[in-house]
């Protein structure tokens, strides 16, 4: 008779390690490396808006370009930022905050609803509608702008705010991106279920789907805020109005006219405080938004 053997036990304090690819670590490191470089690259000219902005206008042409000067003139900076022009600053601002607040709120919603139909729904042409979405997705933006004032002069609405929101309303990539995301994390039997209980379009939409959506509906928000906040050859051939003038607009005409004043008004520093001031509500927007883009589709299966 054979004695039978009892296979060797595994230390329960030992686990079997993993098999990676030699030499890991110095790709890790090397990957470190270039994301440090990238992190400079990014953060240097933040740097110089924000050690700029403290310098008066003599420092600031006198100075070293990442060093503070002898004085510290932000407070100062601001304060004639806001007067200058009669507050042209304040009215750029308030148009800024116009343009981006209703041209991403809209957006975000025309794009939850297109979004949501080529989704979910059948319909002839809709092959048609989602390659003509992704053909959109590709022209640049620029290219639009001389068709859409032609467009919109005809309209009779150029030199006015909806010059400049109507067309930031459509966002394709935010169509296409709540497209992919409804198709992929959206359940539709959720939606079979509703249906069953009597529950009409608009209501399913609005009261299950909608919540499940949050991290794509933010993201399209974010990003047309950001667009619309940072948009400048658009309000640039719409307007003609200063007092209409985003803040993206206004500050360069404040630059060329600095340029073009041979010494009798130069504001460079009204310039680089005016722009410093223009991050601010974009870090805000970030930073109270970021936390919706975790989970939000079980909170909307539940509901």
């Amino acid at each position: 008779m054979t004695a039978l053997r009892t296979p060797p036990r595994l230390s329960p304090h030992r686990s079997p390690r993993p098999a990676g690819p030699a030499g890991g670590r110095p790709r890790t490191r090397l990957a470190h490396a270039l994301m440090g470089l990238g992190i400079v690259y990014f953060l240097v000219p933040l740097l110089w808006v924000v050690v700029a902005a403290t310098k008066s206008q003599p420092e600031l042409l006198s100075s070293p370009a990442l060093w503070f000067g002898d004085g510290f003139s932000l407070f100062a900076n601001l304060a004639q930022l806001f007067t200058e022009d009669g507050g042209a600053y304040g009215r750029w601002l308030l148009n800024t905050a116009v343009y981006s607040g209703v041209s991403a709120v809209g957006a975000t919603l025309l794009a939850a609803l297109a979004g949501y139909g080529l989704a979910r729904f059948d319909f002839p042409g809709r092959r048609l509608f989602e390659t003509a979405l992704l053909g959109m997705v590709m022209v640049p933006a620029t290219a639009l702008v001389l068709p859409t004032y032609l467009l919109l002069s005809t309209l009779g609405i150029i030199n006015t705010m909806w010059a400049v929101i109507l067309p930031s309303l459509l966002s394709p990539f935010g169509t296409f991106l709540i497209r992919v995301y409804v198709a992929e994390s959206v359940p539709e039997e959720i939606i079979d279920a509703a249906r069953l209980d009597r529950a009409g379009e608009l209501r399913i939409f609005f009261r299950i789907v909608l919540p499940m959506m949050r991290p794509a509906l933010v993201t399209v928000l974010l990003f047309t805020l950001v667009a619309t906040w940072n948009n400048y050859f658009q309000p640039l051939v719409m307007l003609s109005d200063a007092d209409l003038y985003p803040l993206t607009v206004g500050l360069t005409t404040w630059f060329n006219l600095s340029q073009q004043a041979a010494g009798t008004k130069v504001v460079f520093h009204l310039v680089i405080t005016g722009s410093l001031l223009a991050i601010v509500p974009l870090v805000v927007a970030f930073v109270l938004l970021q936390r919706f883009w975790r989970g939000g589709v079980a909170t909307g299966a539940l509901r």
